[in-house]
């Protein structure tokens, strides 16, 4: 047996970058510069400035400086993360094969579009259905981040700052379980999804109640096909929404195969790779936010892995975003010139 070694370096799968502000006057048409987002001064600092009826091509100006300037800079690097229309499902499919022919290996999506008024991926009529196809036709990869439903779970409304943060897993939680119980990955069974800076501690718990809901409840589910939420009067039964078939549904299986949890600093969830899987996880510094490690980046990294098998760091640390996101990275001395 050949012993595959750790690595001495981590592929990161959540940082931050800020566009230039000249990227969509570079980009669009002259005849659109006196109306393209521009910064501004504002209350609080600098703010953009734009108008909507530009939205769709600042998108493709923005995917095209991620993909032609920021990551052609340094090619083997970066992971190319494009933006999507989400107004507009079949211009997201549409921007999802133009840009993954030019390179781009995932793409920005909301962990929950109904704050920002759109449909939920249980919409009866499929809004995000050209989303999802295009995601599978193309294998990029569907990536979550926290607050991209641009709402913030709460301990209670008055609660410490540091409470409702501490809380904010919450909202990749509520992502995970929602996937798991739709019927997204029976219809598009090559979707993979990536929840961005969630952490993983609290998957195994949710994995293991999902599996005793399914057991315990999916019999009065399946027969009475509704849903219950809890209304100003109580428990009500609505119609359902289109969910997993309850029959075959297989909750471990289901999450191997489709979904990646993303953790910064922990412990809780690496003594549960039993249950989440070893190459379900992937790590991230979170570059240049205040939860970050850098620069101290490795050593926290190496330090947290360092217990587990060899080859299951060499997965945590970078196999397992190479492998999701078919990236062939170039060797760090390699690509400094060393």
């Amino acid at each position: 047996m050949t012993l595959v070694p750790p690595s001495d370096w981590l592929i990161s799968v959540d940082d931050h970058v800020i566009e230039p502000p000249n990227v969509w006057l570079d980009r669009l048409p002259a005849k659109y510069h006196d109306r393209a987002p521009r910064m501004a001064k504002g209350e609080r600092g600098a703010v953009w400035q734009y108008e909507e009826e530009l939205a769709a091509l600042c998108v493709q100006a923005y995917n095209d400086w991620m993909l032609d300037e920021w990551c052609a800079t340094a090619p083997g690097r970066f992971i190319p993360l494009v933006i999507i229309p989400l107004w507009d499902p079949v211009g997201a499919a549409k921007e999802i094969e133009r840009t993954a022919a030019k390179g781009a290996r995932t793409f920005a999506f909301s962990e929950n579009p109904e704050p920002l008024g759109l449909p939920t991926i249980s919409d009866p009529a499929r809004y995000w259905d050209p989303v999802m196809a295009a995601a599978q036709d193309t294998g990029m990869v569907v990536s979550m981040h926290v607050g991209s439903s641009s709402t913030m779970p709460m301990v209670w409304s008055n609660a410490p700052a540091l409470a409702n943060l501490t809380f904010g897993a919450a909202r990749a939680a509520s992502t995970m379980i929602g996937w798991l119980f739709s019927d997204m990955f029976d219809r598009f069974p090559q979707l993979k999804i990536v929840l961005s800076e969630g952490n993983i501690g609290w998957m195994p718990y949710f994995i293991e109640r999902a599996e005793q809901v399914v057991d315990k409840q999916r019999h009065w589910a399946k027969q009475a096909n509704v849903q219950m939420y809890k209304g100003d009067s109580g428990s009500t039964a609505v119609a359902a929404a289109p969910q997993a078939d309850l029959d075959t549904l297989d909750i471990r299986r289901r999450f191997r195969d489709h979904i990646y949890g993303c953790f910064i600093e922990e412990t809780a969830g690496l003594r549960c790779l039993d249950i989440i899987g070893e190459d379900n996880v992937m790590i991230e510094t979170d570059y240049p936010h205040s939860d970050t490690t850098w620069p101290d980046c490795i050593e926290v990294a190496q330090n947290l892995v360092k217990d587990l098998p060899p080859a299951t760091q060499r997965k945590i640390l970078r196999g397992n975003a190479e492998r999701l996101f078919r990236f062939t990275p170039v060797e760090p001395t390699a690509a400094a010139g060393v």
